[in-house]
């Protein structure tokens, strides 16, 4: 079974070498919706494949983290670098280029480590991220599956390489929540006393 939670963030970015001279040549910004798709093959004590509340917590604040930031490659032009971080607060330097299709990745192997360090606690299951869909527009999406999200013909994507700014790292419920994941700490799901016996 699959289910689906949606997100939404606001994020501007150039995207270099890429077709289009107004993305490669112009910051601009869109209003992305990103839908982040789990899998199980058995449900929770809630009867749940994961309960999207849970999906509130540290997911929700990776991805928040990208609203109303700048997003650049870590390999563009230093002084562009340089500017983005001095006139932004909220900046994302990313190990890949910031494109939709990049960011779909990105999202994947972040929510993907978050998943495998989580502690469940209500009877999950085999609760796996199946798909990200990263739409920058009404009209374009770009979906990533597992085998995308670890393709190196596509760009490695490691998780010390991609660097938030100090603003996006106050506003998470857990400022330290990226250094865990960076040190493999654990998270832990809460838990809950079961109202009906199945």
């Amino acid at each position: 079974m699959l289910i689906r939670k949606l997100f939404k963030f606001e994020n501007a970015h150039i995207v270099r070498n890429c077709s289009s001279e107004r993305c490669r040549t112009s910051i601009h910004g869109h209003s992305y919706k990103v839908e982040v798709l789990l899998e199980a093959h058995a449900l929770d004590h809630g009867q749940m494949v994961y309960d999207f509340g849970l999906m509130k917590g540290t997911i929700r604040d990776v991805i928040d983290a990208f609203d109303h930031a700048v997003c650049f490659w870590d390999k563009d032009d230093a002084e562009y670098i340089r500017l983005c971080k001095q006139f932004s607060a909220r900046w994302i330097s990313m190990p890949v280029s910031p494109s939709a299709e990049q960011f779909a990745r990105l999202f994947f192997v972040v929510i993907d480590r978050i998943l495998s360090q989580t502690i469940m606690s209500n009877g999950e299951t085999d609760v796996r991220l199946h798909s990200v869909i990263a739409h920058e527009t009404d009209t374009g999406y770009a979906q990533a599956f597992r085998e995308d999200a670890y393709n190196p013909r596509m760009g490695e994507i490691r998780l010390a390489e991609i660097i938030f700014s100090e603003q996006c790292q106050q506003e998470w419920l857990d400022p330290a929540m990226y250094e865990k994941l960076l040190t493999q700490t654990s998270f832990s799901n809460p838990t809950v006393p079961l109202q009906v016996t199945p």
